[in-house]
């Protein structure tokens, strides 16, 4: 059984606005209308966001999460974040991409370190950002030492040692085995919960663990003509409120029916996507 949490929506945190996207003579992106708003739980001071860009492989995504980093410049439109909201640019928000990629001849502190030159962090506050993430005895570690599920935390401590209120995942899940997919999500759900700004984005094609671990979901996918055929370019074509659903903020939520008939619902909308 799944419970209301109370809460409200207010200011935008991230807007996107008509983004369309080409590569080379194929447009990737359509007309993407959509934004983040701030949630505010009424029983849990600093709740973050949690919004998982959902779809098939080779549907757009990567693109997607390229214009939302400010890495690529869409063709038309623009992506808007904070207060008051500014174009985002490279360097604006934090990317931790797929491989995690570390620099494996430094230490695990010297990586934070390195992160975090532009801000001015301190060993100290690496030290103390490690020890948040269950890091500390890894310190002095090479990233050749460190499991998957380790690698991914560094990637993470080096984005919020910099600063970072937004942070953009590339398929987080990959790769990973149910255990540490459960790690993954709970490691998630824990930054959320760091700062009520905080807003994470997720790019992924796992469908389970993006309804764990989300307060909304934006499938991606392409329309079609009334003959059937494709029409260019992916767009947002739908979005799923799990807060609505009673499927946010729930532990243990992935064992409940509600859970199981919304991942039923969205494997059968991948095919026709």
């Amino acid at each position: 059984m799944t419970t209301l949490i109370p809460c409200e929506r207010r200011e935008t945190l991230v807007r996107l606005e008509g983004i369309s996207a080409r590569r080379g003579d194929n447009l990737v992106l359509r007309d993407v209308d959509i934004e983040i708003k701030n949630v505010v739980r009424h029983d849990l001071d600093g709740q973050g966001q949690v919004v998982a860009v959902l779809g098939p492989s080779g549907i757009g995504k990567t693109t997607l999460f390229r214009v939302l980093a400010g890495l690529d410049a869409p063709t038309s439109g623009r992506v808007l974040i904070g207060e008051p909201q500014v174009p985002v640019e490279a360097g604006m928000v934090g990317v931790v991409f797929q491989r995690y990629p570390l620099f494996e001849h430094r230490t695990v502190i010297d990586n934070l370190l390195i992160a975090g030159r532009r801000v001015g962090a301190t060993r100290d506050a690496a030290r103390a950002m490690l020890a948040r993430f269950h890091l500390e005895d890894r310190a002095d570690s090479w990233p050749a030492e460190l499991s998957g599920g380790q690698r991914q935390r560094v990637a993470i401590a080096q984005q919020l040692l910099c600063g970072h209120t937004y942070l953009l995942m590339d398929e987080p899940f990959s790769g990973l085995d149910p255990l540490c997919k459960r790690e993954a999500c709970d490691l998630i759900a824990e930054v959320a919960r760091t700062d009520e700004r905080t807003t994470i984005i997720i790019v992924t094609h796992d469908i389970r663990e993006a309804v764990r671990v989300s307060d909304t979901l934006w499938l991606i996918g392409r329309d079609r003509d009334p003959s059937g055929a494709i029409i260019a370019g992916a767009r947002v074509v739908g979005t799923y409120d799990l807060i609505a659903r009673g499927l946010a903020w729930q532990p243990g939520v992935e064992r409940t029916p509600p859970f199981e008939a919304l991942v039923r619902e969205l494997e059968d909308r991948f095919a026709t996507l």
